[in-house]
């Protein structure tokens, strides 16, 4: 199972980024949880200083813009290909 959190206020974009993961995850029939995380100390913790932030299996991916459904797709591939 993937691990994916986006990390974020709650703000528009964060949801906008949770919800094109959801879609890619899911046409890709992924197994995966997608967390929400809106802790500041949390979000530190990841030495994230903007977000939106992508983390994917405790990997930051992605920080402090959105990612387009295709730029997901492949750094989920790419991720999935470095895990094998």
């Amino acid at each position: 199972m993937f691990k994916i959190k986006v990390l974020g206020s709650g703000c528009s974009k964060c949801q906008k980024l949770a919800e094109t993961c959801s879609a890619v995850a899911d046409s890709l029939e992924l197994d995966y949880q997608l967390v929400k995380v809106t802790d500041v100390e949390e979000i530190m913790e990841y030495g994230v200083m903007s977000t939106p932030a992508l983390v994917i299996d405790e990997q930051v991916k992605l920080t402090g813009r959105l990612a387009s459904p295709a730029e997901f797709k492949a750094l989920m591939l790419a991720h999935i290909e470095s895990s094998v």
